[in-house]
């Protein structure tokens, strides 16, 4: 992690934060995010080849997400959940970086290598005036869930089948 304050150009020091540690603090500021993270034992490349694969590999691993369908100019996208229920999203992605942001839901993706391999983290968080207490009631559910999605994303980056029951 890269912290360590520089020189700006007007003088006034600027923290630069790897992707993980910056949705973190990006989760600090939403009621209710909570992020998710674990350390993989492969490359930097290798987990966002997967990450980066929204319509691909994303369904498969968050149970929740039926389909994806990514805009020809990747800014935005449309997610279907296994309710049928859909949302458009603004999408930032580069590499070791996602936010995707709908009208109700934010979601982000970050990885960075470490010395052990590389750290990957999810953000997940509601979009409305509950959001806090929404989040805090849900955060059991979701602790379990997110465990079962990150043990998901590893077998995709290892290159195995995910384990069975993609819904909930």
């Amino acid at each position: 992690m890269n912290a360590e304050p520089r020189p700006h150009h007007d003088g006034w020091p600027v923290a630069d934060f790897d992707s993980v540690r910056a949705l973190r603090v990006l989760a600090t500021t939403v009621p209710g995010a909570a992020v998710h993270e674990t350390l993989l034992p492969t490359s930097l490349e290798d987990v966002w080849a997967v990450a980066a694969d929204l319509a691909g590999a994303m369904p498969q691993w968050l149970p929740d997400i039926r389909t994806v369908s990514v805009s020809p100019d990747g800014g935005e996208a449309v997610v279907v959940g296994h309710s049928r229920l859909r949302a458009r999203f603004d999408i930032e992605l580069r590499p070791g970086w996602c936010l995707m942001q709908s009208r109700y839901l934010l979601g982000g993706m970050a990885a960075v290598e470490e010395a052990d391999g590389t750290r990957f983290a999810f953000l997940g968080a509601f979009r409305v005036p509950a959001a806090g207490v929404l989040g805090a009631a849900l955060r059991p559910l979701t602790r379990r869930t997110a465990k079962r999605s990150l043990s998901r994303f590893e077998a995709l980056v290892q290159g195995a089948r995910p384990p069975e029951g993609g819904a909930p």
